[in-house]
């Protein structure tokens, strides 16, 4: 053991050389600045083995200039250790070295720090994770066998051991008891009792001072360090048992009172070796940050020094220290030496620089000589590149040119678009307003042709939204069967009164009765409205236009020809460009329309032929195919208005007015729009009770106060919008039951899905069919008095009570369908929820009702039942306890008292 402790001791001696020479080497070079911060956090500092470390971190940090080290003292406080350890985590430090407080407190925070990709390097101590970049420190557990083995030799396996430990939570403390029991558990007649402490005296005197007391057969005292081992040997002294207590320690400092120097003095009998590692430390942080390979487990060596061997190591050690006396001094040297070598180098910069300047100076003039014979050169390469930027402005010019004229054609793209409906509309209506006597079929069909119109002008404002999803490859086709000939028919129907008027033979020529194919009707109605259209913008008076419908085995030809301008060839190799810059005189209809014209019918796997020759007309043939195994067609979310023709109230166009009457329901209208809250007021009103409002707020108001029976709201209101009024009503029990229509013109599905969302009842885009937004209100106050006459007790009349009263009731009778599962309900409970005390809702309801409140409760769930036998498949037992009931048993006895029947008999009859 002699010779190890040598070899060892001389190793440091010879490190300690390489790292003088070092320090000598790199003092010699210019400072640089750091490149890597380290946080240490240090548990303590109040003891001379810490300082040592720390000394030991400090010399080997002198070799690394390019590294830093801020250290920070926990005082033995975990709490502030792990404030400490969070700052370096703030302050992104590059590495952090920790000598944790207690095992299991440090463990979080350093899990945090390691998982924020800062390395983590443990001396000493270890945590409760294996978390951690490195470690270093000497294995602790071995520190404790080794004096378990010397306290085993020392009592011959025999005899009383008091051991004590460190702080019960430090992995030191932790370990050495493990090694220490680890070897002496072999020897049954050795005892060993365990005495912590926070690693100072003050926390352990008394309670050894009492365990000596009662059991003074103590023959050896196991102190986990030095300072420890001097606290005991002092105590033994003031009690009288220095001789008989013998004393192993552990650390072994060289200083004063160290654990060496009390070996030697005698005051103990051994110390267990324990580096401190804060050279090791250093070293593999400089191997982690510089990415070299280091070793994750650093165990640090450690021995039993005892009077055998201390001389010798107190030898060694003195010289150790002579050595870094040595380096300090040549490090005091070696920076005079490198004030003196810094000023001596600035002198050779400012000569050196001066030189420079001189040199330069002369280059200069060089180069201004050479400039002046390639001045004319570079001239002329500046003069080319002056042409060029000329030309590339010329181009850029003509691009923005080209642009503005695309985007003009655009316009007028969309333009012609437009005009086409308006003419279908504003034809028909002039030739009514200039007739002297119209008969009432031919105003009705008149009429229709005018809404029906008006209804595709609405669709050409969605075309411009397919162009971008044409772009974006999202168009779908919702297909149907349909008959071809009738549909086709009816659009060349629909410019019978525009061909009258600008006298021009149109004819529809099928040889076929029907022509059934299935088809997205709203599509290609855009296509055959798109190409008939153009047809009469370019066909004189008197000219003709003829739409013919051909079918084979295997395609159908809808043919539209005209004897109008007809087109060149320029033109018809540009027809179906979306921007075409050609003439001026061509027609503005083959851009949009015509581009959509041609996806679409590729859309249904067919295809466009053109014809045409100048002033001899224009020919289109749409080819679609009769197999259509490959196309996909989408279910159509709503119901196609294509084919449909909307017909107008009589009533509204006259101006009649019904006459003002007081109705079984009422109604709160709620629409910013005031000509349209004034129509929508003036046709329901002459059915329901109408309460308008033009904001949410107020319409919220007026829902409290009359507890409607339907609520008709706008989306887009000032301030609070629909939805958040929707979701309003239907969170307040008050008035959750009420059904409501949302009105809006953002008719897309996700709108519609949002507005479900929140609770509509139904959600109709604007512009709507006021014969079908009728419908729709009587549908609801329909279903509403349906489910009322279902789950109500049996009130007579509830619309002949006052308004207040009704509001009460369906207000009690929503707070019992809320709780109708709480088989705790009571009467207590319903007057808390409605703010009443118990005997006024007994006075309440046996006002209204004729029945006290229990009564009423059990009438209410006894119809909640019939309903649910009725109209679901769930079995009694699930009835039972939807209504409230906790027996089932009990259910089909209160069943039978009432019906007379049991569940199942009412089920089944």
């Amino acid at each position: 053991m002699l010779g190890f402790i040598n070899t060892f001791v001389k190793m440091k001696i010879q490190h300690l050389k390489y790292i003088s020479l070092l320090f000598f080497i790199l003092s010699c070079t210019s400072p640089q600045e750091y490149k890597f911060f380290i946080g240490f956090s240090q548990c303590t500092t109040a003891d001379s083995w810490r300082k040592d470390m720390f000394d030991g971190m400090e010399r080997e940090l002198s070799f690394h200039p390019e590294m830093v080290l801020e250290m920070k003292d926990a005082n033995n406080n975990s709490q502030k250790q792990i404030v400490q350890i969070q700052s370096f985590i703030n302050k992104k430090v590059d590495l952090l070295i920790v000598s944790p407080n207690e095992s299991e407190a440090i463990t979080p925070i350093i899990e945090k720090a390691f998982q924020a990709g800062i390395p983590v390097i443990l001396v000493d101590r270890r945590t409760a994770s294996n978390k951690y970049t490195a470690f270093v420190g000497a294995d602790n557990f071995l520190v404790g066998q080794n004096a378990g083995i010397y306290a085993n030799i020392l009592l011959n396996g025999i005899g009383k051991v008091i051991e004590i430990g460190g702080l019960p939570g430090s992995s030191p403390s932790i370990d050495r008891h493990k090694g220490f029991l680890s070897v002496l558990n072999k020897y049954p007649q050795i005892k060993v009792e365990l005495i912590n402490s926070n690693w100072e005296k003050n926390s352990f005197e008394n309670n050894l001072a009492k365990a000596l007391q009662i059991d003074p057969s103590v023959k050896l005292i196991f102190a986990q360090n030095d300072r420890l081992a001097l606290a005991v040997h002092q105590l033994l002294l003031r009690l009288g048992l220095s001789k008989k207590i013998k004393i192993i320690g552990v650390d072994g400092l060289a200083d004063e009172n160290g654990g060496l120097d009390m070996v030697n003095k005698g005051m103990i009998n051994a110390t267990i070796l324990y580096p401190t590692g804060g050279e090791e430390a250093i070293q593999v942080a400089a191997k982690i940050l510089k990415k070299k390979s280091f070793r994750k487990e650093n165990i640090l060596f450690s021995t039993i020094i005892d009077a055998k061997n201390v001389r010798i190591v107190l030898s060694q050690t003195q010289k150790m220290k002579g050595q870094q006396g040595d380096i300090l001094r040549q490090s005091t040297k070696l920076k005079t030496l490198n004030q003196t070598y810094s000023s001596q180098r600035n002198r050779l910069y400012f000569i050196t620089v001066l030189l420079s300047i001189l040199i330069l100076l002369g280059a200069l003039l060089l180069y201004l000589l050479r400039e002046k014979q390639h001045s004319n050169k570079i001239l002329e390469e500046q003069n080319h590149a002056i042409l060029e930027q000329k030309n590339e402005i010329e181009k850029v010019s003509m691009l923005a040119r080209k642009a503005t004229e695309d985007k003009m054609r655009f316009y007028s793209y969309i333009s012609h678009e437009f005009k086409t409906p308006l003419s279908l509309i504003l034809t028909p209506a002039e030739d009514l307003l200039h007739r002297k006597s119209i008969e009432p079929k031919e105003n009705r069909t008149t009429l229709e042709l005018i809404v029906k119109n008006a209804n595709r002008l609405l669709r050409l404002v969605d075309q411009l939204l397919e162009l971008r999803k044409l772009d974006a490859g999202k168009i779908e086709l919702h297909g149907n069967q349909n008959d071809l000939r009738t549909f086709v028919k009816d659009i060349v129907g629909d410019f019978s009164v525009k061909a009258k008027s600008q006298q021009i033979d149109l004819q529809f020529i099928c040889p076929f009765q029907t022509v059934p194919y299935s088809f997205d009707a709203e599509k290609l109605d855009k296509v055959f409205f798109n190409i008939i259209s153009n047809a009469f913008k370019y066909t004189p008076k008197g000219g003709l236009i003829h739409v013919t419908l051909l079918k084979n085995v295997d395609k159908i030809e809808v043919i539209i020809a005209d004897n109008g301008i007809g087109m060149n060839e320029e033109e018809k190799t540009h027809a179906f460009d979306l921007f075409y810059r050609g003439n001026q005189n061509i027609s503005l209809g083959t851009g949009l329309g015509l581009a959509l014209s041609q996806e679409f019918v590729t859309l249904h796997g067919g295809q466009i032929e053109l014809n045409s020759e100048k002033e001899k007309g224009t020919t289109f043939k749409v080819i679609l195919p009769c197999n259509q195994e490959g196309l996909f067609f989408q279910e159509p979310i709503v119901e196609m208005a294509v084919l449909k023709v909307h017909h107008v109230d009589n009533d509204f166009i006259t101006g009649k007015k019904a006459m003002k009457q007081t109705f079984e329901n009422t109604i709160v209208l709620i629409e910013d729009n005031h000509d349209l809250n004034d129509f929508l007021t003036q046709k329901l009103s002459q059915y329901y009770n109408i309460s308008a409002s033009e904001n949410a707020e107020i319409g919220w108001e007026e829902i409290l106060n009359h507890i409607p029976d339907l609520i008709i709201s706008d989306v887009m209101l000032p301030g609070m919008d629909g939805f958040s009024l929707i979701q309003k009503v239907k969170s307040d029990f008050r008035t959750s039951h009420i059904p409501v229509i949302l009105l809006t013109a953002k008719g897309q599905i996700e709108n519609q899905i949002e507005g479900t969302k929140a609770g509509a009842d139904a959600y109709i885009p604007k512009p709507f069919n006021q014969q079908l937004f009728e419908e729709k209100i009587k549908g609801l106050l329909e279903n509403r008095d349906r489910m009322r006459r279902r789950f109500s007790n049996e009130v007579k009349n509830p619309s002949n009570l006052q308004k207040g009263e009704r509001k009460f009731l369906i207000e009690f009778e929503a707070l019992i369908e809320k709780n109708i599962k709480d088989s705790s309900l009571s009467v207590e409970k319903l007057s808390y929820e409605l703010g009443m005390s118990r005997v006024q809702l007994f006075r309440k309801i046996s006002a209204l009702t004729n029945k006290n409140v229990t009564d009423y409760i059990a009438e209410f769930k006894l119809q909640k039942a019939k309903a649910l036998l009725s109209e679901s498949e769930k079995n009694i037992a699930e009835i039972a306890y939807e209504t409230g009931f906790n027996n089932p048993s009990y259910f089909t006895t209160f069943f039978k008292q009432k019906t007379n029947k049991t569940p199942s008999e009412w089920r089944n009859q």
